[in-house]
């Protein structure tokens, strides 16, 4: 699986220079390998596994170990299969020390295995050794067969792959990009990300526009409004980290709870810093009307980050789009034009109330 990862990253004719120099056999599964879909739990797996037939008694299995122990860089499992290879139980180490030596394999083999299909997502895989606390998973083809493993150590890889492609992804960055990315090609990686932002923002800069009246008999408006916006956009992504990292483990069993929750941390949160807002902005504008359509604006986009940060992400989910990608985009603008429309909006009633 090592050498496989290698050869994935080198270009065509290197990757086949390296491939040459290997023995025969390992360059044939590393060949194998590279036929399987980048990210999958095919391209990830290796083959060096220790897999018996379910007729075979305890001692012929410890006895077969000891035979083939130096084949194995590792093993955690002995995985059953039948007479066509199919994948039919698996036995703990444990379990093949503590029974009688002329036990069958297929006598104290576990039958329901966890195990995932070659086309499965690498990230999937992780979560199922994760969430059955497995030292290995088995890989099984399109009829059942077992074709690989996964090792623990593959999954810890996978993992931290995923944790930073996910943090770069909320950052609008690439996870092609590395700090000795040439200046051209970081150029053409952040660009088209840039460009999208700039598109979104747009939107909040028109709602400020419409209210350019509002704004030209009370200039103060124009420095007050960035605060309920640029506090909205920081509550939403804290929202936002939580859920996408729940979604990735798989903790999100009802929306309408977690919605809840997060409804009440962002009013809690909303009061709390409108209030502080509300006394800033009366010490700023010396008017007690600013200070009141400040903090409410604060609480109302606060409430607004909340929503948009357990909705957007869950929505691109199902409709399978990473949210770690596309999230931010969405999110800042919701709560940009709802810090900007609800502050500006208040402040153009009061404008009117109290002229």
């Amino acid at each position: 699986d090592d050498a496989t990862s290698l050869a994935s990253r080198l270009r065509e004719p290197l990757a086949a220079q390296v491939l040459a120099l290997m023995e025969a056999e390992p360059a044939a599964d590393v060949r194998e390998l590279l036929e399987h879909e980048a990210r999958t739990a095919g391209r990830i797996m290796t083959r060096n596994y220790f897999a018996l037939d379910e007729d075979v008694t305890i001692a012929e299995a410890v006895t077969a170990l000891q035979k083939r122990s130096e084949e194995f860089e590792m093993v955690f499992y002995v995985y059953v299969v039948d007479k066509r290879d199919h994948l039919v139980g698996v036995v703990s180490l444990r379990k093949l020390l503590t029974t009688p030596p002329s036990t069958q394999l297929k006598r104290i083999m576990v039958q329901d295995v966890i195990s995932a299909k070659t086309g499965a997502d690498q990230e999937e895989v992780a979560r199922l050794v994760a969430e059955y606390n497995l030292l290995a998973i088995p890989v099984v083809d399109s009829e059942d067969k077992l074709v690989g493993i996964v090792t623990v150590d593959d999954v810890i890889d996978v993992l931290q792959e995923e944790v930073a492609e996910d943090l770069l992804a909320l950052a609008g960055v690439s996870a092609e990009e590395r700090v000795t990315t040439s200046a051209l090609r970081s150029l053409r990686l952040r660009a088209p990300w840039l460009l999208v932002n700039l598109a979104t923002t747009f939107l909040p800069a028109y709602v400020i526009f419409l209210f350019d009246h509002s704004i030209q008999i009370l200039p103060v408006l124009a420095a007050l409004v960035t605060m309920p916006m640029g506090m909205g956009g920081n509550a939403a992504t804290q929202t936002l980290t939580v859920i996408i990292r729940g979604l990735a483990l798989n903790e999100i069993s009802s929306v309408t709870q977690i919605t809840v929750k997060q409804f009440v941390v962002a009013l809690g949160n909303g009061l709390i810093n409108g209030f502080v807002a509300a006394i800033l902005g009366v010490l700023i504008s010396r008017r007690w009307t600013v200070g009141l359509v400040l903090g409410l604006a604060m609480l109302i986009n606060m409430i607004v980050a909340g929503f948009s940060g357990v909705l957007i992400p869950i929505a691109l989910k199902k409709l399978r789009i990473d949210p770690a990608v596309a999230s931010t985009v969405f999110v800042t603008t919701f709560t940009d034009v709802g810090g900007s429309l609800s502050f500006l909006g208040l402040a153009t009633i009061m404008l009117k109330l109290w002229a």
